[in-house]
Parts: C-alpha cells; sequence; structure tokens
C-alpha cells in the first residue's frame, strides 16, 4: 500500500507512479520503483505570476566562436567541444578521489587568474579543507568565492545576489530542497536540484558544473533522467591508484561525443597529457610474444595502444577467456574466427587479452590487432616492435577497410614505427607517407604470415 503523501519514482527514467511497480512502463527495467514524499506544487497563484515569454525567431539568434569561454585547460577545452558556452549545465562523474573537485578546482584557478568570477559550492568539504587543496594547486586570482552550503533555497539567493560567470555543485548529492521531505541524495531531491541549477543557468547564463557521484555499476547514482536534463556529461575514468585519467563524454549538446581527455595526476593536481599514445606505449616489453601496437582513433585523436594476449594449455575441460580494457564477447568472436578460418586449436587454451595502460576502447579497428597478438602467443612467435597494425576482421576471416587510416599512418611515424600491418581496402587513393612501409592484407590469413 502507498504511504498518504507518497508516490513512487523510477530511478532509471524518473516515471512517476502513485503506487509500486515490478517492471517500469517507461524504460521496461525491473524491481527500479523507489517511495519518496510527493513533492509539493505551487498554486493558482504561481501560475499567476508567471512572465510571458515571447518566442524568437531562428534568424535573428546569433552565434560565434566567441561566445565560447576557454578553461585554460586544452585536454577540457577539446571534450567539451572547444570551451564552455555560457548557461551550460555540466555534469561531471566518475568514481571517489579519481580527480573530479581538483580538475575542477584547477578550472577556478585558471579562470580566476583571468579575472572571471567562480562560486566554488562545497557540500562536502570545509573551507579549510577547500584552501589546502588549493594551496596544492597554485596562486588564485581574487575573484573567486567559496560557500559551504547544502540548502538550495539558500544557494539560489547567493547565486542570484553573485552573479557568477561560473558556478561549482560538488556534490548534487548533496543539496536538499526544504519542501520536498525526502533526504539529500534521494531521487526526488537530486532531480529538483538539478531542475534548479538548470533554470538558474539558462535564466541567467551562468555555466554550472555539477559533480555526481557513481554507483558500483559505474553511473551517475541517481535517476537516469539526470543525464536527460544536464547538456553534458563527462566521465573521469582510470584507476585511482595509477597516475593515469581519462576524461570521456558521453553527451554533449555543444560538441562530439567521441573526444577523451588524458591527464596524469600529481601532488599539484592533474597534468594534461599532450601526446597519450607515447604515455600508452612507455614500459613496452621488447622482443616479448603476443604483444603488439594498434592505433585507435578517438574522435580526431589518434591514439597508439599496446595489446597484449596471453594463451596456454588449460588444466580444466572448460577454458577460461578473460578480456581487460575491451569486449569480451568481440575477444570470443575473434577467437571463434582464428579456430574456424585457421584452423587454430584454441578450444584447448586459456586466452587472457589486456588493453596496456588501462584505458577502455571497443573501436572494431582493434580487432586485427587483438588476432596478431593472440595467435603470436599461441604460437610463441614475436613480432617486431616497430610494427603497427589496425584493421575490422569480419566472420569470413576478411580484413576490412577502418576510417581515418592516414592519420592512423602518420601518428606511427610520429613514434618511430616503421612498418604498418592494414587493410588492403584502406590504401585506395592514400598517400604513403615516408619513412615506413605499407603491408596492406585482405584476410586475416595474410596478416598471419607476417608473424616470423
Amino acid at each position: 500500500m502507498k504511504t498518504k503523501g507518497n508516490i513512487f519514482f523510477c530511478k532509471e527514467c524518473g516515471y512517476e507512479s502513485p503506487k509500486w511497480l515490478g517492471q517500469c512502463p517507461g524504460c521496461r527495467e525491473w524491481n527500479t520503483f523507489t517511495e519518496e514524499p510527493a513533492i509539493k506544487k505551487g498554486g493558482a497563484a504561481v501560475r499567476k505570476s508567471r512572465a510571458v515569454t515571447a518566442p524568437a525567431r531562428l534568424k535573428d539568434i546569433s552565434m560565434s566562436s566567441d561566445d565560447r569561454m576557454t578553461t585554460g585547460i586544452e585536454e577540457l577545452d577539446r571534450v567539451l567541444g572547444g570551451g564552455i558556452i555560457p548557461g551550460s549545465l555540466i555534469l561531471v562523474g566518475g568514481d571517489p578521489g579519481i580527480g573530479k573537485s581538483t580538475l575542477l578546482l584547477q578550472v577556478c584557478r585558471n579562470l580566476s587568474v583571468r579575472k572571471q568570477k567562480v562560486l566554488y559550492i562545497s557540500g562536502e568539504e570545509s573551507l579549510k579543507q577547500i584552501k589546502l587543496r588549493a594551496t596544492r594547486i597554485g596562486e588564485f586570482g581574487d575573484d573567486i568565492s567559496l560557500l559551504c552550503e547544502t540548502n538550495l533555497d539558500v544557494i539560489e539567493d547567493v547565486i542570484r545576489q553573485q552573479k557568477p560567470e561560473i558556478v561549482i555543485i560538488d556534490s548534487i548529492q548533496t543539496m536538499y530542497k526544504e519542501d520536498v521531505s525526502s533526504a539529500p541524495g534521494s531521487v526526488s531531491q537530486v532531480r529538483e536540484s538539478t531542475n534548479t541549477f538548470m533554470q538558474l543557468a539558462k535564466g541567467l547564463a551562468i555555466s554550472i558544473f555539477i559533480v555526481g557521484h557513481v554507483t558500483k555499476e559505474g553511473v551517475v547514482a541517481g535517476p537516469r533522467v539526470l543525464e536527460h536534463m544536464v547538456d553534458t556529461v563527462l566521465y573521469f575514468e582510470g584507476d585511482r591508484h595509477a597516475s593515469y585519467r581519462i576524461l570521456r563524454g558521453v553527451k554533449n549538446r555543444f560538441g562530439s561525443t567521441n573526444e577523451i581527455g588524458v591527464f596524469e595526476m600529481r601532488e599539484t593536481g592533474l597534468k594534461e597529457v599532450k601526446n597519450p599514445s607515447e604515455y600508452m606505449l612507455s614500459g613496452r616489453p621488447e622482443q616479448a610474444s603476443g604483444s603488439v601496437t594498434a592505433c585507435s582513433i578517438e574522435g580526431t585523436r589518434p591514439i597508439l595502444i599496446e595489446i597484449q594476449a596471453l594463451v596456454c594449455k588449460t588444466n580444466f575441460g572448460l577454458p577460461r577467456r578473460t578480456s581487460a580494457g575491451t569486449d569480451y564477447n568481440r575477444v570470443n568472436l575473434l577467437m571463434a574466427v582464428l579456430e574456424k578460418r585457421l584452423g587454430l586449436q584454441l578450444n584447448e587454451c586459456d586466452a587472457y587479452v589486456n588493453i596496456a595502460g588501462g584505458i577502455k576502447i571497443n573501436e572494431p579497428a582493434l580487432d586485427l590487432g587483438i588476432i596478431m597478438a593472440i595467435v603470436s602467443s599461441y604460437k610463441d612467435k614475436i613480432i617486431d616492435s616497430k610494427t603497427i597494425v589496425f584493421g575490422e576482421v569480419g566472420l569470413s576471416g576478411e580484413v576490412r577497410a577502418v576510417s581515418m587510416a592516414e592519420q592512423r599512418i602518420m601518428e606511427a611515424v610520429k613514434l618511430g614505427f616503421n612498418e604498418c600491418i592494414m587493410p588492403a581496402a584502406s590504401l585506395e587513393g592514400m598517400k604513403v607517407p615516408e619513412g615506413i612501409k605499407i603491408l596492406g592484407v585482405k584476410n586475416v590469413k595474410e596478416a598471419i604470415a607476417y608473424i616470423r
């Protein structure tokens, strides 16, 4: 039975229901309903006081590249699409300790030095804690203000009085609205808080960054409608015990969602990695079987990565398959292609595939690199460390063309690679740069022949 005055919300899509349901009619997910107090709505007096907004004609709206505000961090600007759009609402999610607050505090530092008004609102740390972290990052300008508050009504009044250009909310799960009787972090509170910040951002042309905690599944905690309401969703990836960090755009109304930014965590904060390829290949083993260098495209940026494979005889009746950094089902599919088209007895072997550096990539262009690494480990034969491999593999064993092949080769030449195994179909009309030997292959059998 529903408690009087309460309502049920779907945690995935925000669907409302007067009673509990096993399956959500909106998103068709199971066991996602949670009970929350009903939100009190305003009466006729609220409707009468509402201002009438006249629609604007499309041709009267002007846009220019100057509208974007640079953060002073090139990797972040790349992911945002060139900078911050005034009036945008940006959600930054990631695991605890990954560096979300540190990155946003560095953005505050860069903007305050340029005499832009910044307001940093924290619901988790005291003023002294923020000052301690700020001292470690560097010198700040005089135009940054700090506020430790969780009451959304107070925060709204401060923003309207101060009228800053940038606002940081750390974090959305700590904010609460007094007229919503549920606890902070609940579905109702998160949704109402985000709606309030969205109205402030659009109405006052203030860019607002929202920090969001993530669940154990790696998604932002709270209702999925939170991601629908904001303009941009950024995720911090990587092991917090390692030094690297990857900022990935999942949603962006003002730019591409394929771009990534690479950072390295240091004592003074996050430092940009200008050349991710060189960083990902550092510490690569020499003259080792099962190691192949491949090239992936993230947005417009080619990144060279090392694919490692370990194939050994199994001691059990059911061989084990493990993949880290790439799709597990894709690895099984490629191993089935090797068994069918090349006759390799991989059903008697355990297989472990790893993308070195901890990066997660599912681009089809890695198929040929994964296959070469598996065969290299299975036959215990070495692939030259100066050879780069990329190409998509079909179920018939054919090697299909991939996009931006010329950019991939140029990145390999910059890092000293002198041989490239790639799809023969991608060679048509392509200008081959000097200093590298191109080996075009049509199927996996031709590619495997280059494993010496």
